[in-house]
């Protein structure tokens, strides 16, 4: 069962979350907090995967509560449904362009919608999750998304996707940027102008007259040759680039007259820029000849992590050469150290059995909390950086932030219960080879 924040003091949004939730009661556990250091406190240790934050509650600083989730993406990250008083500051809520949070909804839309969006992140859930709290998928995975002709589709299907890259250390922030911002812009062009068949002309007259593009999306749609009309999106998540595929069920347009690098709208316009943004910030966009699919690839991170924990930002990282020794065996444990990027060989007893990067997080963990002796030697397999923690300054930062140490305790956990499913899986494959003798 997941953890649903709900940091409000609003009637309307409390009703609607409690009257939803008994549908869900079994998958989610609303948790009502109307008091902004309440909300944050339960933000630190509970570490929620999914936040309702209600920017209607005047009572309630749902600014604050945004701030000391993105101060620290390390530790917090994804699965924020804001709600909003009126269109106007839905508007302005969106134009921060935060990355944590999922989908922006009036007062209004969320009550229409809130159902409808539990049910659809949970079925998506694997894409939620906080950093290190999950088994990561397999290094190479493949699948698709179908999105009705819905903003809000567009939307959620787009964070799933690149709050999953960042947290597996995929991309970084520019890569993070790069992708929801092209993702957006090719969703939306195979929404308004495939599935809706709108025009450029038409939207610059309907936006000139004072109309907004959702309410030119809806009188399309309600027409019937329109109605039915899907978006798919496939991807495959390599082992050093992700590629994406977005196709429509329009009539295609004439690409090849637009993705030359003087054809089209500026990229300052209003609107009109998708193809041109989308060409400055991912690799290899390419046509079907129809012109109703569109298809990119975006390059991953090699061993290094997105983000560093905030409580360690101020400790400087110390770059260790290829073959450098890191500790060991049998030394004191004196010292944690957090990957930030490179590769770095265990060896017990001269021989290699495993070696970690930052996928792993942390050098030591064990020897260093159980003041215990190394129980390996660590190696650089390249060129890389650590940070260096001494355990005096260890045990200063988990008293000044103690919901790290809660975080680091449930990490160790998953760990310990991975390798105890893998023990079991490895006896289960020994006993079957035994009766097949």
């Amino acid at each position: 069962m997941k953890k649903l924040l709900v940091a409000s003091s609003n009637s309307e949004v409390l009703g609607v979350v409690r009257s939803v939730c008994m549908n869900y009661s079994a998958q989610f556990e609303p948790i009502f907090c109307p008091d902004t250091d309440e909300a944050l406190s339960f933000i630190d240790y509970e570490l929620p995967e999914l936040k309702v934050v209600d920017f209607t509650s005047k009572d309630l600083d749902s600014n604050r509560i945004l701030e000391a989730i993105r101060s620290d993406p390390w530790l917090h990250n994804g699965g924020i449904i804001a709600v909003a008083q009126s269109p106007s500051e839905a508007e302005k809520i969106e134009a921060l362009k935060d990355p944590n949070i999922l989908i922006v909804q009036t007062l209004y839309t969320f009550k229409e919608n809130f159902e409808r969006l539990l049910n659809c992140i949970l079925s998506n859930q694997q894409f939620l999750f906080n950093r290190g709290m999950q088994n990561r998928l397999g290094s190479e995975e493949r699948g698709s998304f179908v999105c009705e002709n819905d903003p809000l589709d567009i939307r959620l299907y787009t964070n799933f996707i690149v709050n999953f890259l960042y947290c597996t250390n995929r991309i970084d922030d520019d890569g993070r940027f790069a992708l929801q911002s092209t993702l957006m812009e090719l969703l939306t062009n195979a929404l308004e102008h495939g599935n809706c068949g709108i025009s450029y002309e038409e939207k610059s007259e309907w936006l000139n007259n004072g109309g907004t593009i959702l309410d030119l999306i809806k009188k399309k749609i309600s027409q019937p040759e329109f109605a039915d009309r899907k978006i798919y999106i496939g991807y495959e998540i390599g082992k050093t680039k992700s590629s994406f595929i977005i196709k429509d069920e329009g009539e295609g347009f004439d690409w090849k007259s637009r993705i030359s690098d003087d054809a089209g709208p500026s990229i300052e316009e209003a609107h009109g820029r998708g193809i041109s943004l989308s060409k400055s910030l991912v690799s290899g966009l390419r046509y079907n000849e129809k012109g109703n699919e569109v298809s990119f690839d975006i390059q991953h991170l090699v061993n290094v992590s997105s983000s560093i924990p905030g409580i360690m930002i101020p400790l400087k990282a110390v770059e260790y050469k290829k073959h450098d020794i890191i500790c060991r065996q049998n030394e004191p444990s004196n010292d944690l150290y957090f990957i930030v990027s490179g590769r770095y060989g265990v060896y017990a007893n001269r021989k290699l059995i495993s070696v970690l990067t930052p996928n792993d997080m942390f050098i030591g963990e064990m020897a260093f909390l159980l003041n215990d002796r190394r129980s390996a030697t660590i190696m650089a397999a390249e060129d890389g950086k650590l940070i260096k923690i001494p355990k005096v300054t260890f045990l200063n930062l988990i008293r000044q932030n103690p919901h790290y140490g809660l975080f680091l305790s449930k990490l160790l956990a998953q760990r310990v219960i991975r390798q105890n499913r893998r023990t079991l899986e490895l006896s289960a494959e020994i006993a079957k080879l035994k009766e097949s003798k």
